[in-house]
């Protein structure tokens, strides 16, 4: 497999099949990553995710998934968490179902608790969720908490380390333009990636790195837009920089395009690493 990878994060633009066979057209395509959308909610069955696997498998194309939107390990209601724990175990029962090598959610929100505070408690929650896993006999899993994008999210790129760095199960997925905008624009330069991967480096053992990427429009409250590679003049950040160090670093890495225009833009992607390479 290549070593940097691309992908769409959900069904591709061009293709008019079901969701959970999509893996030709993209391997048609050289696009050898999917990041499976359950964003809105998991609405896919175990037959479907068996056959997305078996797709999968069949035309090289690694799988991920984005787990639901409404999950928040950090609320002030135990209830909310508990159902938060639900819905990401029943995460982990499909992803291994689909052999999804990631599952990718956000933490949740700060909601006037301290930074601090918020972390310990999703922290707690994380430990109750591998409890029930172990279990319930789920055995190939790997849940992805994602670098948030607005500020009042729980999800830094330090606190997605430190979750990573302390629990088993749990390998990052950097959000690049997340961190972008949550920085109200830190990624200007090739350089600006340094101290991103030397604490990758530092803190964790990854062997392949989960990313997003897409330009991003934000405000002082962080995230705002997702815009196309073609309005990278005016957005940032710039694929490129990150694609040149990872060349430069000699990582592996999973790249999901979320740029309105998805397998589209995964292709622009790879074209330009390719013409680094």
């Amino acid at each position: 497999m290549d070593k940097v990878i691309f992908g769409p994060a959900g069904k591709p633009k061009g293709y008019k099949g079901k969701a959970y066979e999509p893996c030709g057209y993209l391997n048609e395509r050289r696009l050898y990553a999917y990041e499976y959308q359950s964003g809105r909610g998991l609405r896919i069955g175990e037959e479907s995710s068996k056959k997305l696997k078996a797709d999968s498998k069949r035309n090289k194309v690694k799988i991920s998934m984005h787990c639901p939107y409404y999950i928040n390990m950090c609320a002030k209601e135990d209830d909310k968490i508990r159902k938060s724990i639900e819905s990401l175990f029943k995460c982990g029962q499909v992803g291994e179902w689909m052999g999804a090598y990631r599952l990718v959610f956000h933490p949740g929100y700060y909601t006037k608790q301290s930074p601090s505070l918020a972390l310990e408690k999703a922290k707690n929650g994380y430990k109750g969720l591998l409890k029930k896993c172990e279990e319930e006999g789920l055995e190939d899993y790997t849940f992805a908490p994602e670098t948030t994008g607005k500020k009042s999210q729980l999800g830094n790129f330090d606190e997605i380390i430190h979750m990573c760095e302390n629990l088993e199960h749990f390998e990052p997925t950097i959000d690049f333009a997340h961190v972008h905008a949550r920085g109200e624009g830190i990624l200007n330069r090739k350089e600006d990636y340094n101290s991103i991967f030397s604490k990758l480096e530092d803190h964790l053992n990854i062997e392949r790195l989960h990313c997003h990427f897409t330009t991003i429009e934000y405000t002082n409250k962080g995230e705002k837009r997702h815009h196309t590679l073609e309005e990278n003049d005016e957005y940032g950040p710039n694929i490129e920089d990150l694609l040149q160090n990872l060349i430069d670093y000699g990582w592996k890495a999973t790249i999901i395009c979320e740029t309105p225009k998805l397998d589209e833009d995964a292709i622009k992607m790879r074209e330009i690493y390719e013409s680094l390479l």
